[in-house]
């Protein structure tokens, strides 16, 4: 031991490694990317060598490093895209930037802009403006938050969407242009690393529409050179065509090392259950419907089994009980060994489940990605309307069943869906143990929330379960590569109404420090 070079020591009143329910005082050895030891004594004296840096946390939390399994750079990207409309209040200053930003760009070339407020600056009458000024060069305003956009009709016509279906799996086209332009997607990726990392996230599973249109070159150049501070496995959601199983082949070819892989394939089934998209086992409160839109179970049952034969896994997105139950019955056909799904199928969000379905999807092995911070979105009496109008008091107890889900033996991860929520862990703990809504008040649904440890867990453990990589990442043991989170208090013990003050003061990727608060040691 005395003949390995240690090149920090991490000293903590608490340290979760993941194998236990609760922190403990000790430290954390790392060599190289290595943890060589983990101690709960004062042993690590005799590990300090010449150029040995030691960091007393005293009594800020020590955990492996957060994995989100579900993120969209694509989609954090495109809140930056164009000129900035934030500040914009009238039409003449509207077009006044419109006409200054067309002037930086080639002829023809699209002008986007981003930040609109819909609030402060209301589009009526500006698309026509829009057809009038420029008739044949498309013009895209996004809204602040994405949902909705200005456009004219070039703009319609070349991308194929409208401000009514302005979402990324319809604006798709787009990503082929920003995601190819060096100059603006270099700054974007760096600053969505540090963001993730200032967030004490290591790993994430990003989601790519088809074959990512190019993004994977990026990626395979950061890899090379060393720039990546945050580990991607991406999947291939397929969006403009179906799946595209020879892509998945070269991309695992391609992709081999502990910084980028390829994971699989995603895809939505339903829509959420307050829209009535979710797809449910009985009908809607109300109604002769179970769900308001038309999905190709079929067609998705025969991407997930061709992915599957391929030794590919599928992560589908369902919402109702009705989903989850049809995605199992997929998931049921797929390759098995002992039993559970071979290759680590999962299901997204899953709102609203039944517990037999849940009982049934810890027999297969499948993983859940489980949004903990979704209760941030909305405020409590808005959630709770909408599920009696819905699904009614009684199948409402089911909103949200995490603590189903643990004590059937599902494996959780979490995950954000970014830019849709920002990954916040002392948030998820606010919302998913505490059971709360933004503004407080009683806690929803309390029996079905889970503990402190089972969510630090799923954000990590759970997480590297998801990427198959548990082996080497997920817990701080001897032997483990060193991805640490450090939160600058120990949420085991801080009270819940202040829960959401917690931040992450340190991020460790692969051995080295890639965040630091300025108030850390």
């Amino acid at each position: 031991m005395c003949k390995i070079n240690i090149d920090l020591i991490l000293r903590s009143n608490y340290i979760f490694t993941g194998l236990n329910e609760k922190p403990e005082k000790g430290y954390i050895a790392v060599s190289g990317n290595t943890i060589i030891k983990v101690g709960m004594d004062d042993s690590y004296k005799e590990l300090i060598g010449e150029n040995t840096k030691v960091l007393d946390l005293k009594d800020q939390l020590i955990t492996p490093g957060f994995v989100d399994v579900h993120t969209f750079f694509t989609g954090y990207a495109i809140y930056h895209i164009g000129m900035d409309l934030s500040e914009v209040d009238s039409e003449e200053m509207c077009f006044g930037k419109i006409k200054e930003y067309a002037r930086t760009l080639k002829e023809g070339q699209t002008i986007y802009g981003h930040g609109w407020d819909v609030n402060r600056f209301p589009a009526k009458g500006i698309e026509e403006l829009l057809n009038q000024k420029y008739p044949e060069r498309p013009v895209i305003l996004f809204s602040a938050n994405r949902s909705t956009c200005i456009m004219n009709k070039a703009a319609k016509d070349a991308y194929g969407f409208t401000p009514s279906t302005c979402y990324p799996e319809a604006y798709y086209k787009i990503m082929r242009e920003y995601l190819n332009d060096r100059t603006y997607i270099e700054k974007e990726f760096r600053d969505y690393m540090k963001l993730l990392n200032s967030r004490g996230v290591t790993a994430v599973k990003e989601m790519g529409f088809d074959d990512f249109y190019g993004f994977d070159t990026f990626l395979k150049e950061k890899e090379e050179s060393k720039e990546l501070t945050l580990r991607i496995f991406f999947m291939s959601q397929p969006v403009g065509e179906g799946i595209n199983i020879e892509h998945g082949k070269q991309m695992r070819e391609k992709f081999t090392g502990d910084f980028v892989r390829f994971s699989g394939y995603n895809r939505m089934t339903d829509g959420t259950v307050a829209s009535k998209k979710g797809d449910l086992l009985k009908l809607y409160e109300g109604t002769d419907s179970c769900c308001s839109i038309h999905i190709d179970y079929e067609g998705i049952e025969k991407e997930v089994l061709l992915a599957d034969q391929n030794g590919f896994r599928y992560s589908l997105h369902a919402q109702g009980d009705g989903a989850v139950h049809k995605v199992l019955d997929i998931f049921d056909k797929c390759k098995k060994e002992n039993n559970k799904v071979l290759n680590r199928h999962a299901i997204t969000d899953m709102e609203f489940t039944a517990p037999e379905d849940l009982e049934r999807m810890g027999e297969l092995g499948v993983i859940g990605e489980i949004y903990f911070q979704i209760m941030s979105l909305d405020s409590g009496d808005e959630v709770k309307a909408a599920i009696l109008e819905t699904i009614g008091k009684e199948r409402g107890q089911y909103y949200w069943n995490r603590r189903k889900m643990i004590d059937s033996g599902v494996v959780l991860s979490g995950a954000t869906d970014l830019p849709l929520m920002i990954t916040d862990i002392p948030e998820s703990i606010y919302h998913g143990c505490g059971g709360y809504f933004p503004e407080g008040g009683e806690p929803f649904n309390k029996h079905n929330t889970i503990a402190i440890a089972e969510i630090l867990k799923a954000w990590t453990l759970g997480g590297q379960k998801n990427l198959g990589m548990e082996e080497k990442y997920g817990t701080l043991e001897e032997g483990k590569i060193a991805d640490i989170t450090v939160l600058d208090n120990n949420v085991f013990q801080v009270p819940m109404e202040q829960m959401r003050d917690v931040k992450v003061s340190m991020t460790i990727v692969d051995g080295r420090i890639v965040y630091k608060k300025e108030s850390a040691n």
